[in-house]
């Protein structure tokens, strides 16, 4: 399969448009984009979206075009535009009725796990088409065999309620038995329809802030305007890939397993064709689909190599309908990265960090000054199910753990940050974690020792460590144990990620993949997250650096004396 960001959009309007119009209408949709988001986050009934913002928004043109993109999660870069091109796709353009609100999360479209869904919907002015609002937002249980989720799916007919293109709001009106139909597959119905609601709200939100720049400025003049920031994204993209040296360039790493066969490493690689002012990247040489969830639809995987291609290429540029039209993407169907049906796709996260890191490395000998290190890559998730004793109710808490990034050539690697797939997203604060669930967290500090060492070193990762107050079932999915976060320029790796299971009692337990374990009250969980890598020999840093860092608790003396010599 190839995916390339050359597609046709409305032909190019007579109406001139000079820069500073241009420049206030580039802002205009942005901010309208924001508006969305912020809509969507006050709106939500889930911690999962309203404290950790597992969500992103994009306002799209009637051409399926990105006019506009909120923070969010990285991931989804350029990706939300696949659910309202495949649904034209399926029911042709004519599909499209002002006030109607439509509802998509299979797998092998959007590309993500089920529980990922997203909410989109036309935008008219005048009675004519003129783009899109979209949103996708983590749902936190889709009727999965297991509560929120199954760290040991082996089918996507066992992670939930998957739905293609399907109505869920018609001429403004709900569709009732659609809400009824999610309702009952669902174990949260109330809160699920409540965030599914607030998706809606950010649609119409996207929708009003449209028609308002529509209505000060006129159509063709924003459609000029689009023209124009279009061009010159792809423009400044081009000049960037042009100061690349001609070349291939290619890295290779591994998922620990697919979850199933724990004892099964699996292979991916990139490699990156620099040729002119075009890059492509080509991704068919990784292992074929899992038997375990780790799979993804192609659109993923095309979104991951658009986030590695962003951090070298134009980062400071906004995304738009611009971007990575010089940007080619090669997967191979049946794989891991092009997951065809039924292939479980709940985990479909972690290849794609590795990509994005490989993506980098791969062209770090090209690009030394913008290239950095590997960061500990996963989203590390930690999952409680149960019945919470405070209420008789059933509960799910699945929160993502921070880690250590990347050094690059003039500064450190980030310390305790979410990985790069998810970006804004937020680890769960204490508070509200001991507050909605009955865990308690007992220490949250950095993880000493953990950043790579180099000229520059990596970034630490963290240890947070759970008491279970009531019995209940952890499921865990934690990564990069085989391929830790690597150093580039002669920079040390950092630190596997390690979890222990009531670490010095009775029945310790070493654990890094595990679906529904029955665990005790009073049982204690100890999750130590990967360091980022170094970049640079570490005799090469500076003693007072290296003093700092002690002083700071980031290391140890006796790490010091061992890897730098201090």
């Amino acid at each position: 399969m190839t995916s390339t960001a050359q597609v046709a959009v409305d032909p190019i309007t007579p109406v001139a448009v000079d820069p500073v119009t241009t420049e206030i209408i580039r802002c205009a949709l942005l901010q309208a984009a924001e508006d969305m988001n912020t809509t969507l986050i006050r709106s939500s009934y889930t911690p999962t979206i309203y404290e950790a913002k597992d969500c992103a928004v994009a306002l799209l043109d009637r051409d399926h075009h990105v006019l506009g993109q909120s923070s969010g999660l990285p991931i989804f870069l350029g990706n939300l535009e696949e659910c309202t091109r495949a649904t034209e796709q399926m029911y042709g353009a004519g599909i499209w009725r002002p006030g109607d609100v439509w509802v998509l999360n299979d797998s092998y479209i959007g590309g993500t796990h089920l529980n990922d869904v997203t909410v989109y919907a036309p935008i008219f002015v005048d009675a004519e088409l003129v783009g899109f609002a979209a949103s996708r937002a983590h749902w936190i249980d889709m009727g999965s065999k297991d509560p929120g989720g199954s760290m040991d799916s082996t089918t996507i007919h066992q992670e939930g309620l998957r739905m293609g293109p399907l109505k869920i709001y018609e001429n403004g009106e709900p569709c009732e038995l659609v809400h009824d139909l999610i309702s009952r597959q669902v174990r949260f119905p109330y809160p699920t329809l409540g965030d599914m609601r607030a998706q809606v709200a950010c649609a119409r939100t996207g929708a009003r802030r449209l028609a308002e720049i529509v209505g000060r400025w006129g159509l063709e003049t924003v459609l000029a305007a689009r023209d124009a920031i279009f061009a010159q994204t792809e423009r400044l993209e081009r000049q960037e890939i042009s100061a690349i040296p001609d070349g291939v360039y290619e890295a290779t790493g591994h998922l620990d397993n697919d979850g199933i066969d724990l004892g099964t490493p699996l292979h991916v690689t990139v490699r990156v064709t620099i040729d002119g002012d075009r890059m492509t990247m080509d991704v068919t040489d990784c292992a074929d689909q899992a038997t375990g969830p780790v799979n993804c639809g192609a659109a993923q995987t095309v979104a991951a190599c658009r986030v590695g291609y962003k951090l070298l290429v134009s980062g400071e540029v906004p995304l738009n309908g611009g971007s990575f039209r010089p940007l080619d993407v090669l997967t191979r169907p049946g794989t891991m990265l092009a997951a065809v049906e039924p292939a479980a796709c709940q985990y479909y996260y972690s290849h794609l960090g590795l990509v994005i890191d490989l993506v980098v490395q791969a062209l770090a000998p090209a690009v030394p000054d913008r290239a950095a290190a590997a960061s500990y890559g996963d989203s590390m998730i930690v999952q409680f199910t149960g019945t919470d004793p405070r209420s008789g109710k059933l509960f799910v808490s699945q929160e993502a753990t921070v880690g250590g990034w990347g050094a690059w050539e003039t500064s450190d690697g980030e310390s305790c940050l979410i990985n790069n797939v998810n970006g804004s997203l937020r680890d769960m604060p204490v508070e509200v974690l001991e507050t909605l669930f009955p865990v308690r967290v007992e220490e949250y500090v950095i993880r000493p020792d953990s950043a790579g060492a180099g000229r520059t070193r990596g970034g630490n990762g963290v240890v947070r460590q759970y008491r279970f107050a009531a019995d209940q079932q952890l499921s865990l999915w934690w990564e990069r144990s085989v391929t830790p976060a690597w150093g580039v320029f002669g920079g040390a790796a950092g630190a596997a990620p390690r979890v222990t299971l009531n670490p010095g009692r009775d029945g310790e337990r070493s654990l890094l993949k595990i679906n529904a374990l029955t665990v005790r009250e009073g049982d204690v969980l100890r999750c130590e997250s990967g360091g980022g890598g170094g970049f640079g020999p570490a005799g090469e840093r500076a003693a007072e650096a290296v003093a700092e860092d002690v002083r700071q608790g980031l290391l140890t003396a006796a790490h010091a004396a061992a890897v730098y010599g201090a």
